[in-house]
C-alpha cells in the first residue's frame, strides 16, 4: 500500500500562520504610534494582538485534525509566536519607558525574549537527536505570556479610574507568573535538552 501524499505547503493552518506573521507589524504600528498615548489606537492595537493569538490555535487545531502538518509548519509556527509576542514585548517596554517602572519592564523584556529565542535556536539544535514536545509549562507559560501583554497593550494607565487600575494590577501579576514560569520550564529545557542527547548517544548505533 503506497504511503499518504504529504500535505502541501499550500492549505490554510498554513495560510493562518503566515497570516500571523503578516499581523506583526500592523499589530506593531497600532502599538507604538503616537508614542502609544492614543487610546484608540492601543484598543485596537489590543483587538488585532487578540486575533493574531487566536490564530495560533486555530492553525495548530487545523492541522491536527485534517492532517495539515509540514516542514513549513513546523518552522514558521513558532517563529510567527515569538514575532508577535517579542514585538508585543518590545514596543510595550517602548510605550512604558517613560513610566517610574518601564526598566523593570525593559528587564522583564530582555529575559524573557533570550529565553524564548535560545529555547527555539535550542530545539532546531537538538532536532537529531529526538524531538522535544511541549510540556503542560510551556502552555500555561503562553497563556499567562498572551493574557498579560493583551491587558499592557490596553491602554489601562489612561484611564483613570479604579477598574482600570484593579485590571492594572490583575496583568501585574499575571505577567509576574508569566516570568516565573517562563524561567521554570526554561530551565527545564535545557535540562531535558541535555537528557535527550545523552540517551541519544548512548544508544547503539
Amino acid at each position: 500500500m503506497d504511503p499518504a501524499p504529504a500535505p502541501s505547503n499550500l492549505n490554510i493552518a498554513n495560510a493562518l500562520t503566515v497570516l500571523r506573521i503578516a499581523g506583526v507589524p500592523v499589530f506593531g504600528v497600532l502599538l507604538l504610534i503616537d508614542d502609544g498615548q492614543s487610546i484608540e489606537l492601543r484598543v485596537w492595537a489590543c483587538i488585532t494582538f487578540g486575533l493574531l493569538m487566536i490564530t495560533d490555535r486555530i492553525d495548530g487545531d487545523l492541522a491536527r485534525k485534517h492532517d495539515l502538518v509540514t516542514d513549513f509548519g513546523k518552522l514558521a509556527d513558532p517563529i510567527a509566536d515569538k514575532a508577535l509576542t517579542g514585538m508585543a514585548f518590545v514596543g510595550l517596554a517602548i510605550v512604558f519607558t517613560g513610566d517610574q517602572f518601564g526598566w523593570l519592564f525593559w528587564i522583564v523584556t530582555i529575559v524573557i525574549l533570550v529565553r524564548e529565542w535560545g529555547i527555539t535556536a535550542m530545539r532546531f539544535v537538538v532536532k537529531k537527536y529526538g524531538v522535544m514536545p511541549a510540556g503542560q509549562g510551556g502552555k500555561i507559560k503562553t497563556t499567562l505570556q498572551a493574557v498579560a501583554l493583551g491587558g499592557y497593550v490596553l491602554p489601562l494607565e489612561l484611564w483613570d479610574n479604579a477598574g482600570a487600575d484593579t485590571l492594572r494590577w490583575i496583568t501585574h501579576v499575571l505577567m509576574a507568573g508569566a516570568f516565573a514560569i517562563t524561567l521554570v520550564t526554561g530551565v527545564q529545557y535545557v535540562r531535558d535538552a541535555r537528557d535527550l542527547r545523552r540517551s541519544s548517544l548512548a544508544r547503539p548505533s
